[in-house]
């Protein structure tokens, strides 16, 4: 399976998400729909996408949450702060969704698109005593709920190929595009080489194309 960046890295950046998330909610008094959508907005989001590893093992979620308003012109607010030791219902958050970022591949502004980060938040209660693949399946629920199309059909579409151009195209078969889009093959266990084929055709990533497994 694909992810995002190098397992060896998750641990931390579960963590660091999490406590970045804790600090820009518990301590910079930002609403979380606010503060995220800084995150969102700056360069500091693709970067942990991504798993550069100055920014997922290299800084602190504190030193993260610092740099979401720097990246902005924002100072700290000025009130004291006390450092949240416990983990709070904004810290699962983040750390939950660090890891369906790594799972799904996505960027965290694709993943805002269908999981708002207050509705993840909401799960709190029961989600963080269950099992981190159970939030899993209920956000790829809210995936399909909000993507009844695959990835490959909406890409396919975006180029304006029908079927049978994309198979002529990358070389894939038919039937196998068709079983693909309609969700009865899994397009994740293809081979190499046609994921990398249909991508190149749609001129996008691999990862573009790839469904909630």
């Amino acid at each position: 399976m694909i992810h995002a960046y190098a397992e060896n890295y998750l641990i931390h950046s579960r963590n660091n998400l999490g406590r970045m998330l804790d600090m820009g909610v518990n301590c910079f008094l930002y609403p979380l729909k606010e503060f995220y959508s800084l995150f969102l907005e700056s360069a500091i989001s693709w970067r942990f996408g991504h798993g550069e590893p100055d920014i997922v093992a290299g800084h602190s979620g504190i030193e993260l949450a610092f740099e979401v308003l720097s990246a902005h012109g924002l100072s700290v607010p000025q009130q004291e702060m006390t450092i949240p030791y416990e983990r709070s219902p904004e810290y699962w958050t983040g750390w939950a969704l660090a890891y369906y970022q790594w799972r799904r591949c996505w960027s965290f502004q694709e993943i805002d698109s269908f999981a708002p980060i207050e509705s993840i938040c909401d799960l709190y209660h029961p989600y963080h005593e269950m099992d981190i693949l159970k939030l899993v399946e209920r956000l790829d629920e809210w995936y399909h709920s909000a993507h009844p199309e695959t990835r490959l059909k909406a890409f396919r579409k975006v180029a304006k190929l029908s079927q049978a151009d994309l198979a002529t195209l990358s070389g894939v078969p038919l039937r196998t595009i068709q079983q693909y889009e309609q969700r009865n093959k899994n397009i994740n266990a293809s081979r190499a080489d046609a994921l990398l084929s249909l991508a190149q055709t749609l001129h996008c990533s691999p990862t573009d194309i790839l469904e909630p497994a």
